[in-house]
């Protein structure tokens, strides 16, 4: 198959250096930031003290530097949240702009820097590089179908910043927290729902049997109790954030049938 590629507009690029970068890092975001190496990348959170979503973010190493994979819209305020944490840390944060992110789909020789996309194997990988790969296009609507049929959640587009518990996004199936690196901020509430409570809220993907899906629709049972919301939708496919008491319900979002995928 021919490499496909597609330019992420809505992705930016932070780049951290210094002696301390890492252990910086580690201790801030809810992964293993050591764990970054080679086409090997980390996706992790800042969270809010009390575990809530404020910020995701991929990270990939580029020698001794860490890259990060960041919500362009909200780059600015992560970037001043990072200097606000650095005190005197040897870790010079600086922001990227002639770097661009790539989706990639059947990768080959590539100049960048070049990732599999860490959250699931089946969106292929990404690059981070200052030109655009060799490569045909990737249509985004194609690429937005198997993102949300995946569910796999695009930022705040589906997770509602400071709203959203980190466990709610589905980030331990998207391999975005560990409960073994140690301290991070909103740690202790996280485990402390990792281990002592049954999750009642989450994001899933959902399909519909017939028709399309449109962001803000409700999701309601067969007797019209609320049972989520839609978020980003592409056709058919979308992301719902969805009470888990009604898995087993028949429903529909504002008349349209509606299926968990």
């Amino acid at each position: 198959m021919t490499a496909q590629a597609l330019k992420l507009d809505t992705r930016a690029v932070l780049r951290l250096s210094g002696a301390d970068t890492r252990i910086f890092l580690q201790g801030l975001v809810t992964n293993d930031v050591m764990k970054a190496a080679g086409r090997q990348a980390v996706y992790a959170a800042l969270l809010t003290p009390q575990g809530k979503f404020m910020y995701d973010m991929i990270i990939a190493a580029e020698g001794d530097d860490l890259l990060l994979d960041v919500e362009a819209t909200r780059k600015d305020d992560l970037l001043r949240r990072l200097m606000m944490y650095k005190l005197r840390a040897d870790v010079t944060i600086t922001d990227e702009p002639s770097l661009s992110v790539w989706a990639m789909w059947e990768a080959t020789g590539t100049d960048g820097v070049l990732i599999d996309d860490p959250r699931d194997a089946r969106l292929g990988a990404r690059l981070i590089a200052d030109k655009a790969p060799s490569a045909d296009k990737l249509p985004a609507e194609k690429y937005e179908a198997k993102r949300l049929s995946l569910g796999v959640p695009d930022s705040s587009r589906d997770m509602a910043v400071e709203k959203y518990f980190w466990l709610e996004t589905d980030a331990e199936r998207l391999n975005g927290v560990s409960f073994t690196k140690g301290c991070f901020i909103g740690q202790e509430l996280t485990a402390r729902m990792k281990h002592r409570t049954a999750l009642k809220k989450k994001l899933v993907a959902v399909t519909a049997a017939d028709g399309t899906l449109e962001s803000g629709q409700t999701i309601t049972t067969e007797d019209g109790k609320s049972a989520g919301e839609i978020r980003t939708t592409n056709g058919a496919y979308a992301i719902a954030y969805f009470r888990l008491e009604f898995i087993d319900a028949s429903l529909n979002a504002e008349g349209v049938p509606v299926q968990l995928a």
